[in-house]
Protein backbone atom coordinates (compact mmCIF):
# COMPACT_ATOMS: atom_id res chain seq x y z
CA UNK A 1 0.00 0.00 0.00
CA UNK A 2 1.43 3.48 -0.64
CA UNK A 3 1.88 5.53 2.00
CA UNK A 4 1.80 9.44 1.91
CA UNK A 5 4.74 11.42 3.74
CA UNK A 6 4.24 15.36 3.76
CA UNK A 7 6.85 17.03 4.63
CA UNK A 8 6.35 20.65 6.47
CA UNK A 9 9.23 22.33 6.01
CA UNK A 10 11.49 21.59 3.13
CA UNK A 11 14.77 23.50 3.63
CA UNK A 12 18.55 21.88 3.94
CA UNK A 13 17.45 18.94 6.12
CA UNK A 14 14.01 18.62 4.79
CA UNK A 15 14.65 18.30 1.05
CA UNK A 16 17.39 15.78 2.21
CA UNK A 17 15.32 13.55 3.67
CA UNK A 18 12.84 13.82 0.37
CA UNK A 19 15.86 13.19 -2.19
CA UNK A 20 16.55 10.26 0.03
CA UNK A 21 12.78 8.86 -0.60
CA UNK A 22 12.24 10.09 -4.05
CA UNK A 23 12.38 7.34 -6.77
CA UNK A 24 10.72 4.88 -3.95
CA UNK A 25 7.31 3.34 -5.68
CA UNK A 26 5.32 2.93 -2.52
CA UNK A 27 5.57 6.27 -1.28
CA UNK A 28 3.99 9.11 -2.32
CA UNK A 29 5.38 12.75 -1.30
CA UNK A 30 3.87 15.86 -0.62
CA UNK A 31 5.40 19.06 0.63
CA UNK A 32 4.49 22.55 2.03
CA UNK A 33 7.16 25.41 2.15
CA UNK A 34 7.24 29.62 2.95
CA UNK A 35 9.28 29.41 -0.09
CA UNK A 36 7.16 28.51 -2.85
CA UNK A 37 10.08 28.78 -5.87
CA UNK A 38 12.44 26.51 -3.81
CA UNK A 39 9.49 23.98 -3.15
CA UNK A 40 8.55 24.23 -7.16
CA UNK A 41 12.03 23.53 -7.84
CA UNK A 42 12.70 20.87 -5.61
CA UNK A 43 8.51 19.03 -6.93
CA UNK A 44 10.64 19.30 -10.46
CA UNK A 45 13.48 17.69 -9.01
CA UNK A 46 11.59 15.18 -7.06
CA UNK A 47 8.25 14.11 -8.08
CA UNK A 48 6.82 15.53 -4.61
CA UNK A 49 2.89 16.99 -4.92
CA UNK A 50 3.06 20.76 -3.60
CA UNK A 51 0.60 21.67 -1.23
CA UNK A 52 -1.05 25.37 -0.60
CA UNK A 53 -0.62 24.96 3.15
CA UNK A 54 0.32 22.68 6.45
CA UNK A 55 -3.34 21.90 7.13
CA UNK A 56 -3.42 20.77 3.51
CA UNK A 57 -0.90 18.96 3.27
CA UNK A 58 -1.35 16.33 6.93
CA UNK A 59 -5.01 16.06 5.51
CA UNK A 60 -3.88 14.04 2.34
CA UNK A 61 -0.52 12.72 4.32
CA UNK A 62 -0.49 9.54 6.70
CA UNK A 63 2.83 10.61 7.80
CA UNK A 64 3.55 14.40 8.57
CA UNK A 65 7.72 15.07 9.07
CA UNK A 66 7.65 18.30 11.08
CA UNK A 67 10.69 19.68 9.72
CA UNK A 68 10.86 23.44 10.67
CA UNK A 69 12.80 25.53 13.15
CA UNK A 70 11.91 24.52 16.91
CA UNK A 71 10.10 28.12 17.86
CA UNK A 72 7.65 27.54 14.55
CA UNK A 73 7.10 24.05 15.25
CA UNK A 74 3.93 25.04 18.06
CA UNK A 75 1.75 26.77 15.47
CA UNK A 76 2.28 24.70 12.99
CA UNK A 77 1.10 21.67 15.59
CA UNK A 78 -1.92 24.26 16.53
CA UNK A 79 -2.37 24.61 12.68
CA UNK A 80 -2.76 21.09 11.43
CA UNK A 81 -4.54 19.42 14.86
CA UNK A 82 -7.90 19.30 13.15
CA UNK A 83 -6.80 17.32 10.46
CA UNK A 84 -4.87 14.62 12.54
CA UNK A 85 -5.85 11.43 14.20
CA UNK A 86 -4.30 8.18 14.93
CA UNK A 87 -4.35 7.13 11.32
CA UNK A 88 -1.86 9.78 10.66
CA UNK A 89 1.86 10.54 12.19
CA UNK A 90 3.71 13.17 13.07
CA UNK A 91 7.25 12.73 12.57
CA UNK A 92 9.76 15.70 14.12
CA UNK A 93 12.74 16.41 13.72
CA UNK A 94 12.74 19.88 15.30
CA UNK A 95 15.53 19.95 17.58
CA UNK A 96 14.72 20.50 21.45
CA UNK A 97 11.23 19.52 21.27
CA UNK A 98 9.71 16.23 23.15
CA UNK A 99 7.72 13.87 22.91
CA UNK A 100 5.17 15.10 25.82
CA UNK A 101 5.41 18.86 23.95
CA UNK A 102 4.68 17.07 20.51
CA UNK A 103 1.46 15.36 21.51
CA UNK A 104 0.32 18.52 23.58
CA UNK A 105 0.37 20.82 20.55
CA UNK A 106 -1.19 17.53 18.36
CA UNK A 107 -3.69 17.88 21.61
CA UNK A 108 -2.88 14.37 21.75
CA UNK A 109 -4.66 13.50 18.36
CA UNK A 110 -1.95 11.33 16.70
CA UNK A 111 1.12 9.64 17.60
CA UNK A 112 4.12 10.82 17.18
CA UNK A 113 7.97 10.31 16.62
CA UNK A 114 10.97 12.16 17.60
CA UNK A 115 14.17 12.68 15.52
CA UNK A 116 17.39 13.89 15.80
CA UNK A 117 19.92 14.12 12.79
CA UNK A 118 23.07 15.41 12.15
CA UNK A 119 23.94 17.34 8.94
CA UNK A 120 26.27 14.63 6.82
CA UNK A 121 22.57 13.53 6.07
CA UNK A 122 23.07 16.03 3.37
CA UNK A 123 25.64 13.26 1.89
CA UNK A 124 24.22 9.96 3.10
CA UNK A 125 26.47 9.81 5.50
CA UNK A 126 24.18 10.87 8.20
CA UNK A 127 23.30 9.18 11.76
CA UNK A 128 19.58 9.43 12.73
CA UNK A 129 18.32 8.68 16.60
CA UNK A 130 14.64 8.02 16.32
CA UNK A 131 12.45 7.62 19.86
CA UNK A 132 9.53 5.40 18.90
CA UNK A 133 8.39 6.01 23.14
CA UNK A 134 4.85 6.94 22.32
CA UNK A 135 2.98 3.98 23.30
CA UNK A 136 0.04 4.67 20.74
CA UNK A 137 2.88 3.79 17.95
CA UNK A 138 1.57 1.08 15.14
CA UNK A 139 3.93 -1.72 14.36
CA UNK A 140 3.42 -0.23 11.24
CA UNK A 141 4.19 3.63 12.06
CA UNK A 142 7.07 2.39 14.05
CA UNK A 143 9.00 0.42 11.03
CA UNK A 144 8.15 3.03 8.56
CA UNK A 145 9.44 5.74 10.63
CA UNK A 146 12.79 3.90 11.30
CA UNK A 147 13.03 2.55 7.47
CA UNK A 148 12.68 6.08 5.89
CA UNK A 149 15.96 7.54 7.21
CA UNK A 150 17.82 4.27 6.49
CA UNK A 151 19.24 5.46 2.63
CA UNK A 152 20.48 9.13 4.39
CA UNK A 153 22.77 7.34 6.67
CA UNK A 154 22.80 4.82 10.12
CA UNK A 155 19.33 5.06 12.69
CA UNK A 156 19.49 3.96 15.98
CA UNK A 157 16.37 3.82 17.88
CA UNK A 158 16.90 5.46 21.54
CA UNK A 159 14.75 6.24 24.43
CA UNK A 160 14.15 9.47 24.56
CA UNK A 161 15.99 10.17 27.85
CA UNK A 162 18.83 9.19 25.83
CA UNK A 163 18.68 11.89 22.91
CA UNK A 164 20.59 14.44 25.03
CA UNK A 165 23.19 12.51 24.89
CA UNK A 166 22.95 12.22 21.13
CA UNK A 167 22.70 15.69 20.97
CA UNK A 168 25.57 16.22 22.39
CA UNK A 169 27.61 14.17 20.78
CA UNK A 170 26.62 13.15 17.65
CA UNK A 171 23.54 15.78 16.83
CA UNK A 172 26.32 18.85 17.51
CA UNK A 173 29.32 16.31 16.31
CA UNK A 174 30.13 17.76 12.78
CA UNK A 175 30.86 20.61 14.23
CA UNK A 176 33.61 19.80 16.27
CA UNK A 177 34.86 17.78 13.76
CA UNK A 178 34.69 20.62 11.49
CA UNK A 179 36.52 23.16 14.53
CA UNK A 180 38.96 20.49 14.36
CA UNK A 181 39.71 19.93 10.13
CA UNK A 182 39.97 24.02 10.24
CA UNK A 183 42.58 24.14 12.91
CA UNK A 184 44.94 21.38 11.21
CA UNK A 185 44.54 23.75 7.92
CA UNK A 186 45.91 26.93 9.65
CA UNK A 187 48.51 24.75 11.09
CA UNK A 188 49.33 23.62 7.87
CA UNK A 189 48.97 27.25 6.72
CA UNK A 190 51.76 28.82 9.38
CA UNK A 191 54.12 26.20 9.05
CA UNK A 192 54.25 27.31 5.19
CA UNK A 193 51.85 24.90 3.01
CA UNK A 194 49.43 26.56 0.34
CA UNK A 195 46.05 26.71 1.78
CA UNK A 196 44.18 24.42 -1.13
CA UNK A 197 47.04 21.85 -1.08
CA UNK A 198 46.87 22.19 2.92
CA UNK A 199 42.85 21.58 2.47
CA UNK A 200 42.92 18.87 0.24
CA UNK A 201 45.68 17.07 2.00
CA UNK A 202 43.38 17.68 5.82
CA UNK A 203 40.65 16.73 4.38
CA UNK A 204 42.07 13.18 3.19
CA UNK A 205 43.47 12.72 6.24
CA UNK A 206 40.32 12.50 8.09
CA UNK A 207 38.80 10.32 5.35
CA UNK A 208 41.57 7.76 5.61
CA UNK A 209 42.01 7.95 9.42
CA UNK A 210 38.45 7.48 9.00
CA UNK A 211 38.42 4.42 7.00
CA UNK A 212 40.92 2.82 8.93
CA UNK A 213 39.14 3.14 12.17
CA UNK A 214 36.06 1.77 10.44
CA UNK A 215 37.58 -1.55 8.79
CA UNK A 216 40.12 -1.93 11.42
CA UNK A 217 39.73 -4.48 13.86
CA UNK A 218 42.07 -2.71 16.24
CA UNK A 219 41.10 -0.70 18.96
CA UNK A 220 41.02 2.88 18.75
CA UNK A 221 43.60 3.35 21.22
CA UNK A 222 45.80 0.62 19.08
CA UNK A 223 45.85 2.60 16.36
CA UNK A 224 47.11 5.70 17.51
CA UNK A 225 49.69 3.72 18.88
CA UNK A 226 50.78 2.67 15.87
CA UNK A 227 51.69 6.61 14.90
CA UNK A 228 52.90 7.42 18.23
CA UNK A 229 56.93 5.92 17.87
CA UNK A 230 58.85 6.52 21.37
CA UNK A 231 60.57 9.75 21.39
CA UNK A 232 59.05 10.12 18.15
CA UNK A 233 57.44 13.54 16.43
CA UNK A 234 53.93 12.19 17.16
CA UNK A 235 54.51 11.44 20.95
CA UNK A 236 55.92 15.32 21.28
CA UNK A 237 52.20 16.63 20.21
CA UNK A 238 50.10 14.21 22.02
CA UNK A 239 51.88 15.04 25.00
CA UNK A 240 51.82 18.65 24.54
CA UNK A 241 47.78 18.08 23.99
CA UNK A 242 47.52 16.43 27.21
CA UNK A 243 49.62 18.86 29.08
CA UNK A 244 46.61 21.12 27.83
CA UNK A 245 44.30 19.27 28.69
CA UNK A 246 42.61 18.92 25.09
CA UNK A 247 41.23 15.38 25.35
CA UNK A 248 39.04 16.89 29.38
CA UNK A 249 38.26 19.78 27.39
CA UNK A 250 36.50 18.24 25.09
CA UNK A 251 34.88 15.89 27.13
CA UNK A 252 33.68 19.14 28.82
CA UNK A 253 32.47 20.92 25.87
CA UNK A 254 30.54 17.55 24.80
CA UNK A 255 28.57 17.69 28.03
CA UNK A 256 27.83 21.86 27.50
CA UNK A 257 26.07 21.00 24.47
CA UNK A 258 24.39 17.97 26.37
CA UNK A 259 23.63 20.52 29.81
CA UNK A 260 21.92 23.09 26.45
CA UNK A 261 19.94 20.12 25.10
CA UNK A 262 18.19 19.32 28.20
CA UNK A 263 17.79 23.39 28.94
CA UNK A 264 16.04 24.18 25.25
CA UNK A 265 14.01 21.08 26.01
CA UNK A 266 12.41 22.39 29.31
CA UNK A 267 11.52 25.54 27.99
Amino acid sequence: MTKKVGFIGTGNMGAAIIRGMAGDENITLLGSDLNKTALKALAEETGLIQCDSPRDLAKDSDFIVLAVKPQHAPAVLEEIAPELDESKCVISIAAGLTVSKLKDSCENRCPVVRVMPNTPALVNAGVFAVCLDDAHLSDEQSSFSREMFGPLGDVYVLAENQFDTFTGVIGSGPAYVFYFIEAMIESAVELGLPRDQATLMVEKLFEGSTKLAKESNLHISQLREMVTSPGGTTVQALVHLDRTATRANIIDAVRKSFEKSIELGKK
